[in-house]
C-alpha cells in the first residue's frame, strides 16, 4: 500500500505539469556543502537550422551563478548536442529547489525540469576556536527619537531630485522642438540618433520605442513625399506610396516597399497585440526603417517647389507651432495644478508620519487587510475527516477536489475534503484537507510534503525554499512542519511577489491531515494569525 501512496504522489503532481520533453536536465550533485559548485546540466537535441537561445541568468531560485560555461556543440548525423552548463552555489544551509527555466528553441519556449538540492553546514571545532566574554547588556531607547526629521529630509531631497530632472528633462525637449533642420533627410536621419541615445530598449519600453521610430518614418514620408502619413493605416500608407512612386516617377524596388510594410506592422502588434520582438529583431527594424529612408530620399527626384506649396507650408508650420504654444500652456497649468495637490497630500502625510508614525498611518489610514483579519471576530470549527479543529479569522469555505486531484488518485483514497480562505495571490490564505484511505496506508510524510510543494508550484510558487522540522500540537500529537519564503506569480498582472508559507501534515492509520497556510513575506499581522491558528489546532482520530 505504501508503494501505490506514492504513485498516488506521483500521479498528483505528473497531471499538473505534464509536458513534451524537449530539454534533458542534471545535476551532478544533490547534496553539498555551503559555497560549494553544483553544475546543472542542460541538454537539447535540435536540426542543424534550428536556433537554440540559453537564458543569461545572475540567480536560478535561490541559487547564485557563479560561472556560465560555453555551450559545447557535438554533431550527430543531421542533428546537433547542444550542451550547457550553470555553476550554482548558496552560502545557507536547507533544502532548496532549482526551478525550471525557460529555454527558446525557434522562438518557443520550452521549460527544464527543477531539481531539489540540499546544501550541508560545515562542521565546526568550537575547542579550537578561541571564547570572549559575554557583552553587556545595552539599554534600548524606547522614544520616538529624531528619526522623523531624517524621513522628512529624504522626502524634500527626493522633491529637489524630481524638480530639477523635471527641469532638465523640458529644457532638452524644448531644445530638440527648436532645433531647425534644413531638409526632410536630415531631421529624419537626427531623429534617429536621438532615439538611439534615449536607450528604451535598455529600459524595456519597447512599445515607446517602435511609436517613436515609425513616427519619424511617416514624418519623413509626409514632409518629403506629401503623404498624410500620420493619419493613414499602415494598408493605406503602403497603397499611396506605391500610387505617388508611379506619379512622381519615385524608382522604387519591391524590396524597399516591403521592408517598411514589415517594420509598420511590426509596430503595431508591438503596440495593439503586447508583442515582444527579440534584441535582434529590433536592431533589424531599425535598420530597415534607416535604410528605406535613405532609399526614398534617393528616389524622390529634383523639383523646384511652386509658390502656392511654400505658402501652405509655411501656414501648415504655423498652426502647428501656435497649437503647440497653446499645449505648453495647457500643460504648464495642469503642472502646477498636479504640483500643489501632490505637494499638500506629501505635507499632510509626513505630518503624521512625524507625530504618529509610518507604521500608524500605513495601517491606520491607508489600511490593512491581515490587521482586519486579525483583529476581528475569529470562529473555531470542525474540518474534514478526520477531523481538524481549528479556529481561524473567517470561516473555511468547502472546495471540490475533483479539480484538483485526478481521477487515478481519487480511486486510491476512500474521502477527501478540502476547505480553504482566500487564494495564493490574497493578502492570507489558508486550507485545510484531510483523507482517508481504502486501505491501511504507511505514510511517508516528507514525500506528502514534496506532494504538496509541487501543487503549489503548479499554481504560480517558484523559487520555493524549504525548511522541515517535527511539529506537535498542544495535546502531543507528531507530525511534520514544512516552511519557507517562495515567489508568487500573479496571472493577471504578471507581477511577482515574496511570500511566506507554514504546512502542517499529520497522519494516522488510514488518514492524513493537512494545514498550509501562506501570507506575504514580513506581515507581522499575518505573522501573528499563524502563530494564533497553529497554537489552536486539534486533531481528531480517525474512524473506521
Amino acid at each position: 500500500m505504501k508503494l501505490k501512496f506514492y504513485i498516488f504522489l506521483f500521479l498528483l503532481s505528473s497531471s499538473i505539469f505534464a509536458q513534451q520533453k524537449q530539454i534533458e536536465t542534471s545535476i551532478d550533485t544533490t547534496k553539498n556543502k555551503i559555497g560549494a559548485e553544483f553544475k546543472l546540466t542542460l541538454k537539447t537535441v535540435v536540426s542543424s537550422k534550428s536556433k537554440v537561445v540559453f537564458p543569461k541568468l545572475k540567480n536560478i531560485g535561490p541559487l547564485e551563478v557563479i560561472q556560465s560555461y560555453p555551450i559545447d556543440t557535438v554533431k550527430k548525423n543531421d542533428t546537433y548536442e547542444l550542451i550547457k552548463k550553470y555553476g550554482l552555489t548558496q552560502f545557507d544551509s536547507g533544502k532548496y529547489t532549482i526551478p525550471s527555466i525557460k529555454i527558446l528553441i525557434d522562438k518557443k519556449p520550452f521549460s527544464t525540469d527543477s531539481i531539489r538540492v540540499e546544501v550541508n553546514n560545515i562542521k565546526v571545532d568550537t575547542l579550537q576556536q578561541k571564547m570572549y566574554d559575554i557583552k553587556d547588556i545595552t539599554a534600548v531607547d524606547n522614544g520616538i527619537g529624531d528619526w522623523w526629521i531624517y524621513v522628512l529630509l529624504v522626502v524634500v531631497i527626493i522633491g529637489i531630485g524630481v524638480f530639477v530632472y523635471w527641469f532638465v528633462k523640458k529644457r532638452q525637449q524644448k531644445k530638440i522642438e527648436e532645433e531647425v533642420y534644413k531638409t526632410p533627410i536630415e531631421k529624419a536621419t537626427s531623429l534617429l540618433n536621438n532615439l538611439e541615445q534615449k536607450e528604451l530598449v535598455q529600459k524595456g519600453e519597447i512599445k515607446e520605442y517602435y511609436s517613436e521610430l515609425t513616427d519619424i518614418a511617416r514624418n519623413y514620408i509626409e514632409e518629403a513625399i506629401h503623404i498624410p502619413a500620420m493619419e493613414s493605416t499602415t494598408s493605406e500608407l503602403i497603397q499611396a506610396i506605391r500610387l505617388a512612386s508611379t506619379k512622381k516617377k519615385m524608382t522604387l524596388t519591391p524590396e524597399t516597399v516591403e521592408n517598411l510594410e514589415r517594420v509598420l506592422r511590426q509596430a503595431d502588434l508591438v503596440k495593439f497585440a503586447k508583442s515582444k520582438p527579440l534584441d535582434f529583431e529590433i536592431t533589424d527594424d531599425r535598420n530597415k526603417i534607416q535604410k528605406v529612408i535613405l532609399t526614398l530620399d534617393n528616389a524622390i527626384p529634383t523639383e523646384v517647389p511652386e509658390e502656392i506649396e511654400d505658402q501652405l507650408l509655411n501656414e501648415a508650420q504655423r498652426q502647428k507651432q501656435i497649437k503647440l504654444q497653446l499645449q505648453k500652456k495647457r500643460n504648464k497649468r495642469i503642472a502646477i495644478a498636479v504640483g500643489t495637490v501632490v505637494f499638500l497630500l506629501a505635507a499632510t502625510t509626513t505630518f503624521f508620519i512625524a507625530t504618529k508614525g509610518f507604521k500608524y498611518v500605513k495601517d491606520n489610514v491607508i489600511g490593512h487587510k491581515t490587521k482586519e483579519l486579525l483583529e476581528g471576530e475569529w470562529v473555531k470549527s470542525e474540518y474534514g475527516n478526520p477531523g481538524v479543529l481549528i479556529e481561524t479569522p473567517k470561516v473555511l469555505k468547502r472546495m471540490d477536489t475533483q479539480k484538483v486531484l485526478p481521477k487515478e488518485a481519487m480511486a486510491l483514497i476512500k474521502e477527501m475534503q478540502l476547505f480553504a480562505y482566500g487564494s495564493m495571490i490574497d493578502n492570507f490564505y489558508i486550507t485545510v484537507s484531510t483523507s482517508k484511505f481504502k486501505t491501511p496506508t504507511d505514510i511517508d510524510l516528507a514525500k506528502a510534503l514534496e506532494g504538496s510543494l509541487k501543487i503549489i508550484e503548479a499554481q504560480g510558487g517558484h523559487n520555493i525554499i524549504v525548511k522541515q522540522e517535527d511539529f506537535q500540537t498542544n495535546e502531543g500529537v507528531q507530525g511534520v512542519k514544512g516552511y519557507g519564503t517562495m515567489t508568487l506569480l500573479n496571472p493577471v498582472d504578471k507581477t511577482s511577489a515574496k511570500a511566506y508559507y507554514e504546512i502542517l501534515l499529520f497522519k494516522q492509520d488510514q488518514g492524513l491531515q493537512q494545514i498550509m497556510i501562506l501570507h506575504e513575506e514580513g506581515d507581522t499581522y499575518a505573522n501573528d494569525i499563524t502563530t494564533r491558528i497553529l497554537n489552536s489546532v486539534e486533531l481528531r482520530k480517525a474512524s473506521n
